[in-house]
């Protein structure tokens, strides 16, 4: 949605008191970071990118609570998501 319907995402990141700057960026680190968690060649860079995740989630949740969204939409549902994703993954690694 980013790259595709960019117009919509600046409409969103607008609502929520964010510049739209941010939207092809994040895209790309967002794409970046998924690229580094599949790959799983350096520690290093999928913690990283775990991590960057993790704040990126909770910023959102964060966002949305502030805008009067509720605290339980997606982002929030994606963070919890992401602690199993991450401490299975390192299990499996190990």
């Amino acid at each position: 949605m980013y790259l595709l319907n960019t117009e919509m995402i600046k409409g969103y990141f607008e609502g929520l008191n964010y510049p739209s700057y941010f939207v092809i960026p994040l895209a790309i680190l967002k794409l970046l970071g998924i690229a580094m968690v599949l790959w799983r060649k350096s520690k290093w860079l999928t913690e990283w990118a775990y991590a960057g995740f993790f704040f990126d989630l909770v910023l959102a949740t964060a966002a949305h609570h502030y805008a009067g969204h509720g605290i339980f939409g997606f982002s929030f549902y994606g963070l919890v998501v992401l602690f199993p994703s991450y401490f299975l993954g390192k299990y499996l690694r190990d």
